[in-house]
């Protein structure tokens, strides 16, 4: 994908200083997104996730990669991501492939995470049965032995996501439902920009 598209750069450009501005706002969540994956049986998925960063490449995210969304992701790296902020009536809509994200940039994200979060990430088994909430409990308090007294490593299956942008919809509520709907779209080599009706 050609990165410097000017289209392409636009529309990041205008994420960027809507999600700044919004970011300013004290809102609880303004980073949660809605992710939708699907497996290789085609059967859609979604569950909120947190960004975590924006760049001229595309929107981060980092997860359990034995998980569920990590398991689809890998049969099919198709997905599409939902920032909506109600008080505001704006939310902005996402479409593109899945790519990992570099080792340093999952390294470096992990060492701001909290700790106990940290150990989470070692102690969940994440998506698969649990037979009871102290088992959990039981493989938190293995772990922070495990690592008592250490910084705690990153598993290897626990790194960040980027997805790589084929389509931005930058969506705003209006009276009426008479909505302004403005999308940015990749037609082969080129991203074109036009209005959709609401």
């Amino acid at each position: 994908m050609n990165f410097a598209d000017p289209l392409l750069l636009e529309a990041m450009t205008t994420f960027k200083e809507k999600f700044a501005r919004i970011a300013d706002l004290g809102l609880r969540e303004p980073a949660a997104m809605s992710l939708a994956t699907a497996g290789a049986d085609g059967r859609p998925s979604v569950r909120t996730v947190l960004l975590r960063g924006i760049d001229e490449r595309g929107f981060v995210f980092f997860t359990n990669s034995q998980g569920r969304k990590g398991r689809q992701i890998a049969e099919n790296p198709g997905v599409g991501l939902c920032l909506y902020w109600d008080q505001l009536q704006e939310q902005i809509h996402v479409e593109g492939l899945v790519e990992k994200i570099t080792e340093s940039e999952s390294d470096a994200y992990w060492a701001r995470r909290a700790r106990l979060s940290r150990i989470g990430a070692w102690a969940s088994e994440q998506s698969r049965p649990l037979d009871r909430r102290e088992t959990l409990l039981e493989r938190v308090a293995h772990y922070e032995r495990l690592f008592e007294g250490q910084d705690v490593p990153r598993p290897e299956h626990w790194f960040g996501h980027r997805v790589v942008p084929h389509r931005i919809e930058f969506w705003n509520g209006r009276d009426g439902r008479l909505h302004e709907r403005l999308v940015y779209q990749l037609e082969g080599e080129c991203w074109i920009k036009g209005m959709l009706f609401p």
